[in-house]
């Protein structure tokens, strides 16, 4: 049976033959067992219902020993036997190129050089599913391939509802992933929710289909080391010899190191599972391996001393890391945390002290001796820190729940008032007034046609466009044009494809435009490709996140999730071709609520209204927002956004004496 012919036959009618587990693969750990006798009956019957009652005797057994095993149902039997990438928009079968182009995202994010858990289904941060198991994938690649532009297809937590009737300027899908009722957003609802079958944690760019490998996370990474180096410099001198230490090496967090070679320092990540280090290291984004904390030492003093501009990766735990630096006095210049702390109970961080082996069968026998040793290890992490920073360290939280997990662990992770933490998120004191306030976030592409030479013209597009652009860019964004130039021009030599034929840059809502309209009219010519557009939900108005996304909006309003919805509301109608939103993402379930889109560039007309309407809408909805909140970069933004578009009228703030106050 072909490619094709597999997609289009859904389920099979005929059971395939069991699937042997794969050791060689990163697996996800063990979920804990968490639902009552009669809850693990509703998880089967929920499984079930995907087939005929002539196979639940086969299933039943099978189900319910994966319930049994790994905490989860994921019908491993019915893994596709086809390998699993991005292939060329034109083997896809199906009536609509938009639909084809997101059957080619759904398998860019489930590729095996991309996805952290394959087998699982699982993208990134341990956590972060595209869909809850594999008779979810096989419907919906099949009803993607028969559905029309005169359909919707509705998905609810990974699971396909159905086509719906639509028109062709309405989404071709509308996914949302764990929105759940407020009341029932704790991590143990997520778990019992999930082991269910009735939920999942589609993380930000996984259950929305726009993960692009660890490249999407470099250039903000790039960014944030940039700037961060700009923070801490004496007389403009760069990060020459300078030392970056951070950990995690698995999903986005595996960009660190690529993102310290490019800003120029050296880097230690540190991981504690092997498979990761040796992904990384095979794919070149880790320069180094070392797995003896002396040679660690030894080999850093050597690369400060020789400005070396080298990634070096410790297979151990962080937390020795930071203790053996200090008692070493090895000067840490930046440091930061990027484990996947929005998870800490169940694989997102593992406690120092133990072994891989030993925490993944503690989570899963014990969760409760589990989560104290991950809180004593926190508080021996943070005290590692805090004495680093008393020698000069330029620590800053990177928006994985580092400092959230830490203060609630009881670690002197708190500032004197007791209410903020001793160090600022990486948004509140450089992305958010720098990049976000002004518009700039990380928009995206990627070439459907898999051709590297597709993607050298857009490279090459992008950077004509920008640099026309800086010709007349206020000062106020200078140094992020310059920056983001810098960044395509060098995006070839840094060899950061895995997957998909992919691009990221940071640009404002006019960058995107420009760059996308230059696309669409490349296309039309037939130079390329059609081009799929998105971004990170980590974004000017993507996302409401208390302690990322929004953590230097100051009057209030941080908690509140307004302008996702909106922006996931504005986005469908303006032209996306296809919409998501997710509760949870990056910093855990209930803390926050992020949406996204991917937009399909066929080199129409009508492609071109819609990616005239919806980038405009898509960022600027988060500037006001951030203007209203008396942001300086975002009320200069936004003021300069309606002398270019004069459909455009905000309410802008008005300034309040603190004399008066």
């Amino acid at each position: 049976m072909t490619f094709q012919q597999q997609i289009l036959q859904g389920i099979p009618a005929t059971l395939p033959e069991p699937k042997p587990y794969d050791p060689a693969i990163n697996h996800a750990p063990k979920r804990k067992d968490i639902l009552s006798a009669e809850e693990k009956k509703l998880a089967l019957r929920n499984a079930l219902r995907y087939f005929w009652p002539e196979h639940h005797e086969t299933l039943v057994k099978e189900f319910a020993e994966e319930l049994d095993t790994y905490g989860r149902i994921y019908m491993y039997r019915f893994r596709p036997d086809y390998k699993m990438y991005a292939r060329p928009i034109e083997e896809y079968p199906g009536k609509s190129l938009q639909a084809k182009a997101i059957m080619l995202m759904i398998q860019n994010n489930l590729d095996y050089a991309v996805a952290q858990h394959p087998h699982e289904l699982i993208t990134y941060g341990g956590n972060g599913a595209v869909f809850q198991n594999w008779a979810q994938y096989l419907l919906t690649m099949q009803y993607l391939a028969e559905m029309t532009d005169e359909q919707t297809l509705v998905m609810y937590s990974g699971h396909p509802m159905g086509l719906f009737p639509s028109h062709k300027e309405a989404p071709r899908v509308v996914v949302t992933n764990g929105m759940v009722i407020p009341n029932y957003s704790k991590p143990d609802d997520w778990e019992k929710f999930n082991a269910l079958g009735v939920s999942q944690y589609g993380q930000m760019t996984a259950g929305s289909y726009m993960y692009i490998g660890p490249q999407g996370i470099v250039h903000g990474t790039t960014i944030t080391v940039l700037n961060g180096g700009r923070k801490i410099e004496k007389e403009s001198e760069g990060l020459e010899g300078k030392l970056f230490v951070t950990s995690g090496l698995g999903g986005m967090s595996g960009a660190q190191p690529k993102a310290g070679n490019i800003a120029g320092c050296v880097t230690v990540c540190a991981e504690v599972n092997p498979k990761a280090v040796n992904t990384r290291h095979s794919q070149g984004w880790v320069d180094e391996v070392v797995i003896d904390l002396d040679t660690l030492v030894e080999r850093v003093a050597l690369a400060k001393a020789n400005k070396e501009v080298v990634s070096i990766a410790y297979q151990g735990n962080i937390v020795d890391v930071w203790e053996k630096f200090d008692t070493e006095n090895i000067y840490v210049d930046l440091g930061s945390d990027q484990t996947s702390l929005h998870n800490p109970w169940a694989g997102g961080y593992y406690p120092v002290g133990l072994t891989l082996e030993e925490s993944n069968k503690l989570m899963a026998d014990d969760p409760e001796v589990f989560k104290e040793m991950v809180q004593a290890s926190l508080r021996r992490q943070a005290a590692a820190i805090n004495a680093h920073t008393a020698k000069g360290t330029y620590f800053f939280d990177y928006g994985n729940a580092f400092l959230l997990e830490a203060s609630r662990a009881g670690a002197d992770i708190m500032a004197p008032n007791g209410i903020d933490f001793k160090y600022p998120s990486y948004v509140q004191d450089i992305m958010g007034p720098m990049c976000f306030d002004y518009g700039f976030g990380p928009f995206r592409w990627v070439c459907t046609s898999g051709k590297p030479e597709d993607l050298q013209a857009t490279d090459a597009i992008a950077t004509q466009v920008l640099e026309e652009m800086a010709k007349t860019a206020p000062v106020e964004i200078r140094q992020q044009m310059e920056d983001n130039i810098r960044w395509i021009k060098g995006a070839q030599q840094n060899k950061l494809v895995v997957g998909s034929q992919a691009r990221i840059l940071y640009a404002d809502a006019e960058g995107r435009v420009a760059i996308a309209r230059a696309f669409n009219q490349a296309i039309a010519e037939g130079t390329i490709g059609p081009v799929v557009l998105g971004r990170d939900h980590h974004d000017v108005s993507g996302t409401d996140s208390p302690y990322r996304e929004t953590s230097n909006i100051y009057d209030g309003s941080r908690f509140t999730a307004d302008m996702a919805i909106q922006n996931v509301i504005g986005d469908s109608f303006r032209g996306a071709t296809w919409v998501s939103i997710h509760n949870g993402g990056g910093v855990g379930w209930g803390e926050v609520i992020n949406g996204g889109f991917g937009m399909v560039l066929d080199g129409s007309t009508e492609a071109s209204r819609r990616l005239e309407s919806m980038l405009f809408w898509d960022v600027n909805n988060g500037i006001t927002r951030r203007s209203w909140a008396r942001n300086e970069g975002a009320v200069f933004a936004i003021k300069r956004a309606m002398e270019q578009q004069p459909l455009l009228k905000v309410t802008l703030p008005n300034q309040v004496s603190d004399s008066l106050l």
